[in-house]
């Protein structure tokens, strides 16, 4: 029987570090999901930033500016950029003078399934660096949304086996409706004055900007915002197999619609 008062796991970012701290670092919900790993860092000098062999890494840009500097070529981030190296093992990223630049770095350990499923991806998607400012991405729509609700899509699926990644945002009074996924583990992340309601079966919990939480395994679950507060996060969706990324075809695009 299914536990419906299970907590729901939340953490706080740093978004504040010393001035004299060149580099900050911290797990972040550790040994939630299997094989995903995520981290958040800050940094205020350049840094340079490597991925293990049998991983893929991404890059979620959430705070500060800079610049990523892969396959020789300049990527300029701000806050909500998204970067994926791919096939790069090593990236620099530099830090505009007298800044902060704060991010989560997510790798997820391929398994042989994964690595046979790449051979079958796009070439440019799997060898070329991925890059995109979040409000670039193309926007879906979602029965389960208002109209009132921009959603975009930040990562679709066949760049990394198994995972996409997108963002909601509204004004409140507002809600994402209750749904189940049970094919899929989820995690979201608050963006800047990001100020709603997360719920889950029977739990409930306060989902501020710069914090990252787990939905619940197979809980139902919703999100609701207040008159006049901002929803605003990014879902992050890490399947048990490839056969789940079904549920992806419940985002329709303007070009679907």
């Amino acid at each position: 029987m299914a536990n419906l008062n299970r907590e729901i796991p939340l953490e706080n970012l740093k978004t504040y570090i010393q001035t004299n701290d060149n580099y900050y670092s911290k797990k972040i919900l550790e040994n939630e999901i299997k094989g995903i790993h995520v981290v958040h860092k800050a940094i205020t000098k350049n840094f340079e930033d490597t991925r293990k062999d049998g991983f893929k890494v991404i890059y979620l840009f959430i705070k500060g500016n800079g610049t990523v500097i892969a396959n020789n070529k300049a990527f300029e981030i701000v806050p909500e950029t998204i970067l994926l190296p791919n096939k790069f093992q090593r990236i620099s990223i530099n830090v505009s003078k007298k800044d902060t630049l704060h991010f989560l770095k997510i790798s997820s350990k391929l398994t042989k399934q994964d690595v046979l499923d790449l051979k079958e991806f796009p070439k440019e998607h799997t060898e070329n660096v991925y890059y995109a400012k979040f409000t670039d991405c193309e926007s879906y729509t979602e029965p389960i949304k208002s109209p009132n609700t921009v959603s975009r899509t930040i990562l679709p699926n066949k760049y990394i086996p198994r995972i996409a990644m997108g963002t909601v945002q509204t004004k409140g009074p507002d809600r994402v409706g209750f749904h189940e996924h049970p094919m899929l583990e989820q995690l979201f992340l608050g963006l800047s004055k990001n100020n709603s309601v997360v719920y889950a079966d029977k739990t409930q919990i306060n989902f501020s900007e710069f914090s990252v939480l787990h939905i619940p395994l197979g809980s139902s679950h919703s999100v609701s915002v207040e008159k006049d507060e901002i929803m605003y996060y990014v879902w992050m969706d890490f399947f048990r197999d490839k056969k789940g990324e079904e549920w992806l075809k419940t985002h329709k695009t303007k070009k679907e619609d």
